[in-house]
This record gives C-alpha cells, structure tokens and sequence, in this order.
C-alpha cells in the first residue's frame, strides 16, 4: 500500500491552508497513495496560542471536519486529518485532535493528543497546556487497501514522540502503522526528530508515517519539517526537508513480517 506524508508550512487562514491541502492531497492521490496525512495544525497556525479559538469545531461538525471528509471521499483516500482544535470542557481551551477519515467520508477515529509541549530555552517558550486540554486514551483502528490487506494504524501527535510507552500500548494493541503528525520546532526537530522517530519504529517493529510542518511561518515560528516514512527496521524509505510537499511510500505486510520473523522482540516482551 502507498502511503503520503504531506508537509506544509500553514499561515493563519483556514481556508488558505485548506487550499493548500488539497492541492498537495491531489498530488498525493495522482501518485496512487490509498492513505495520506496531513500536519499537525494543517488548518491553522495562528499568531498566538489563543487563535485556534476562535476556529474550533464541535466533533462531528464544521468546515474542517466537512473538508476532511469531503476530500477524503473525493480522492477515495483514507485520510489522517493531521490535528484540528475540536471543543473542550471550556472555552478557554480546545482539544488537539487527530481524526481519521475512510474513503466513504466517515469519521472512523479519533485521538485528542495526550502529552502537552512545553519547551523553554530562554529564547523560545511554548506552553501547549495554557490553551490545549490533554486526552487521555490511546486510539488504534483497522484500515483495509485496496489488495485487501487490513493495517492496523496507531494514532499519536507531535510531543507523544518523546513517550515511548504510548508506542508501547499502540503495539501491544496491535499497531503496525504508526503515523505522526507534528509540528516540531526546527530546535527541538534538529536535535531529536530522525532519531526518535527511527527509535519508535525500531522497537515495536512497525512502520511510521510522520506528516510535519516544515518552514517559516507567518507567525514568526520555524518548524523542522523533515516529514517520513521509515519502516519497521527504521531504514529512511522517503523524507523531503522543508517547504510543501508529498512524501511518498510504499508499506508491504511481508517485510512487517520478516522484520518481526526475523528477530522477534516483540515475542520477548517481560514488562
């Protein structure tokens, strides 16, 4: 099965931004991807914290969410909706939620990230919890290619990389496909990114697909892009650096298997 990455490098519009995915997904569907993801924020990245507000969407209902699933079942994609904010338990603040999309338009998931960034240097601070409520469950859920062949995906966002035990339960709930949307900072990406991504894909013998923001943005803020797919012995198979772009894939049950044959860590599991 073909897979995409999409990077972006999103301004403050919405519909901006839209158009850009769009344009991108396409491209992705015209290369013959059955499964793309989109960014971490792909919708919107605002001037302050604080403006994802004001474009928040009850689940199950506003543009976003209508073009996610109008795109989804245009393209016959299944589409991982990067993260768009989704109404909390109160107005000061939103869930930072990831939805999966079936090529029929249905939402079929959805995970609401549960580790919140924060990062302080001194120069750069970000604080995601003054704005973002936390989740609390980790979400898998099963796809099937057009060969027949079903994927288990496991759904985590951006700062979750650093957790290795949500990777952990993703696995032993089945994950063989795990995707990553992000928007990591180009500090933080330049010193950890590649390789926490490989180690995640290393240890539970899974492929990873990991969409980011990639490039300056309107706010001011730089993010390390770098968008990939590694497979499950965490060799690179596709990576674009920075600006928009299509990385693309291609995931196959049998190499899943020789890795996990081949050495079976996964059966030598004792914690």
């Amino acid at each position: 099965m073909k897979v995409a990455a999409i990077q972006m490098v999103s301004g403050t519009d919405v519909q901006t931004n839209l158009d850009q995915a769009l344009a991108l997904l396409r491209q992705a569907r015209d290369q013959g991807a059955e499964l793309a993801a989109v960014p971490e924020y792909f919708c919107g990245m605002g001037m302050s914290d604080t403006d994802k507000l004001a474009y928040r969407e009850r689940f199950g209902q506003g543009p976003i969410q209508d073009f996610l699933a109008r795109t989804a079942r245009e393209l016959q994609l299944w589409l991982v909706g990067g993260t768009l904010p989704l109404q909390a338990d109160d107005d000061q603040h939103v869930l930072n939620s990831s939805l999966l999309f079936s090529p029929a338009g249905e939402c079929v998931a959805r995970y609401d990230k549960i580790h919140l960034f924060h990062y302080d240097n001194g120069r750069e601070r970000y604080t995601e919890a003054a704005v973002v409520q936390p989740g609390t469950e980790p979400v898998v859920c099963d796809i099937q290619a057009r060969d027949g062949q079903s994927w288990r995906l496991g759904l985590s966002v951006c700062y979750d990389l650093r957790f290795p035990e949500l990777y952990r339960k993703l696995s032993r709930l089945g994950a063989d496909l795990l995707l990553m949307p992000a928007a990591f900072t180009h500090t933080t990406g330049r010193a950890h990114w590649e390789v926490l991504l490989r180690a995640r894909a290393i240890e539970n013998q899974a492929y990873l697909l990991a969409p980011a923001q990639g490039g300056e943005h309107e706010n001011g803020r730089r993010t390390w892009g770098h968008s990939l797919l590694a497979d499950p012995w965490g060799m690179l198979l596709a990576q674009q650096a920075e600006g928009p772009g299509v990385v693309l894939g291609e995931v196959s049950r049998e190499r899943l298997a020789q890795v996990r044959r081949q050495l079976p860590a996964l059966e030598h599991r004792v914690l």
